[in-house]
């Protein structure tokens, strides 16, 4: 409007101020150009975000992150994400953490496709511990394996230091996990014959 006002009280009353469905549409046509962009709307009721997700986002050539004014929503949204089961003062952290998952992906962006493929969610699991210098920290001694130098060893441990603590601190993920090979299997039998 003449005021320049890109935000007003919502309509059956409430705290807060909502986006202008118009400013937000016109921003929505000026960067897709008049083509179908992609666009996620972020809201407290949308889908989980997760791993899975930012693959997807990453797959697309171009997507927009949004969220406020509902009209505009339904006008100009593909899908509608959530990146947890909580609310904030708005939309700037959930699209920086969607953007920051997306384009770590990127090439070039980390120094390797192994920098974000070997930590957590990437296959499902959780990332395996990691430690640093000093090897004894407060009586709290590095895994041996770690300093063994044997590089096979140290891939057996940290596999299956993933596998362990995500079946513990993860319950719902390690359900869902489907072991990738023989190793894996192996294990999977050592670590249920350690509970038994």
């Amino acid at each position: 409007d003449k005021h320049h006002k890109a935000d007003d009280a919502p309509y059956g009353g409430g705290r807060g101020q909502v986006m202008l469905a118009e400013p937000l549409y016109l921003c929505h046509q000026a960067l897709s150009a008049g083509e179908h962009v992609h666009t996620v709307f972020l809201s407290a009721q949308g889908q989980p975000f997760n791993q899975q997700k930012a693959r997807e986002l990453l797959a697309k050539e171009h997507f927009i992150l949004r969220s406020e004014e509902r009209r505009v929503g339904n006008e100009c949204v593909d899908e509608e994400i959530s990146i947890g089961d909580f609310v904030l003062t708005g939309g700037e952290i959930p699209a920086m953490a969607v953007a920051d998952a997306v384009c770590r992906m990127v090439p070039g962006v980390l120094p390797d496709e192994e920098a974000f493929t070997a930590e957590s969610h990437w296959d499902g699991l959780l990332e395996h511990p990691q430690y640093t210098r000093p090897e004894n920290w407060r009586g709290r001694e590095v895994p041996e394996v770690l300093l063994s130098g044997h590089h096979a060893n140290i891939e057996a441990w940290r596999r299956e230091m993933s596998l362990r603590r995500t079946k513990k601190d993860r319950p719902d993920l390690f359900a869902q996990f489907q072991p990738q090979d023989k190793r894996d299997k192996k294990i999977l039998d050592k670590i249920n014959s350690d509970e038994r």
